[in-house]
């Protein structure tokens, strides 16, 4: 990096920890600079401003696949299996789901993440059943439905993505996660998931769920066929709507998943993301995503030690405990963890274990 780039990153580093809105070039100047150390740093001072600097959070839900039937054909998608796959194709049952729920809660879980595929046969009426019949026998957070599948089951019933909503939300719908951005540029999306929806679809649903007093998280899964400047448009898409709609109560990143899916063919080995691509990308999504309150570590793709370091690149909350995973996991990576090991790792930077519930709402302090 010359003294002239040094400069400007520095500059644009002072910039953003005095308060001042970082634009898309400033971010892509960061992402370009590769100057970890010094982008890191900042991202931390302004994590520590909005948060306690001595407090990470983490949450103990599960993340249940409810089916892996699916019409969309993602290409870096390893998990989903295609109608009429008899063999590996599979709905879970009410009892499954129950008896699943009933695990998460007695391992003290207050919260299910239950994300699917775009089943050709599941429209609302399916959902509100399901919703209503959970509400009626737990206590527990629902944070369901990326987008895309919100989109699928309204289609599917012939019905608006407003009215869609409202009923899920009736039915016991509490939240929505960010999954299915991908990238939030539809160039990319036609390469990776044409079938899936585009990035107006996914940026409405989340517009109309905020309207609708229903928060929802955001992602971006990148490192694939993406150049830096669509990384940073996918940054200011979310930004856009925060400002719109507040509604984004966190922001998660993480890295393609190279293993058993078509995607990787596409994606030569030099060009795929490491440690070092995943620690800068996230310190400066914390500085751009100055009006989004969380950012969360993606341990479940980097690892537990990188998940660790991450918390001093900008995030505040070290994720969910992920009693089960299958779609990362579909993908080659298979990390695990307990509650007690993520407070070990909280608490070997020095800093206090905090449990949270979905919402971001303290539950236990782990003394």
């Amino acid at each position: 990096m010359s003294v002239a780039e040094r400069s400007r990153v520095t500059e644009i580093l002072e910039q953003a920890t005095s308060g001042e809105r970082i634009t898309d070039e400033d971010a892509i100047e960061l992402l370009r600079s590769r100057d970890l150390v010094a982008v890191g740093r900042a991202a931390n001072e302004i994590r520590n401003r909005l948060h306690d600097p001595e407090r990470v959070t983490f949450i103990i839900d599960r993340n249940l696949n409810y089916t892996n039937v699916c019409v969309t054909d993602c290409d870096f998608c390893a998990f989903y299996r295609r109608p009429g796959d008899r063999r590996e194709g599979y709905l879970l049952p009410k009892p499954v789901i129950f008896k699943k729920i009933e695990e998460t809660l007695a391992l003290g879980g207050t919260g299910l993440l239950m994300q699917g595929g775009h089943h050709p046969d599941l429209g609302v009426d399916y959902y509100e059943d399901l919703f209503s019949s959970i509400k009626a026998r737990y206590q527990i957070h629902l944070h369901a439905l990326s987008p895309s599948e919100i989109i699928h089951a309204a289609r599917r019933s012939k019905l608006t993505v407003p009215e869609t909503l409202a009923r899920m939300r009736d039915a016991g719908l509490d939240s929505i996660p960010g999954g299915g951005a991908e990238i939030l540029v539809d160039r990319v999306r036609e390469i990776i998931a044409p079938k899936k929806a585009k990035t107006k679809e996914w940026l409405g649903v989340m517009r109309e769920a905020h309207r609708l007093g229903i928060s929802t998280t955001a992602t971006m899964m990148y490192g694939h066929v993406e150049t830096l400047e669509e990384r940073v448009e996918h940054f200011r898409r979310i930004r856009d709507l925060q400002d719109e709609t507040g509604g984004f109560r966190a922001f998660f990143s993480w890295t393609f998943q190279d293993d058993g899916n078509r995607l990787v063919s596409l994606v030569p080995v030099e060009a795929r993301p490491t440690s070092f691509d995943y620690l800068l990308t996230q310190a400066v999504s914390r500085i751009y995503l100055d009006n989004v309150p969380h950012i969360g570590s993606s341990w479940v793709t980097q690892g537990k030690k990188i998940g660790q370091v991450a918390l001093g690149f900008g995030a505040d909350d070290l994720g969910s405990v992920m009693i089960e995973e299958n779609v990362v996991s579909a993908a080659g990576t298979t990390h695990r963890t307990s509650a007690e090991e993520l407070v070990h790792l909280i608490r070997s930077l020095g800093k206090t274990a905090v449990q949270r519930d979905t919402l971001y709402r303290p539950v236990k302090v782990w003394d």
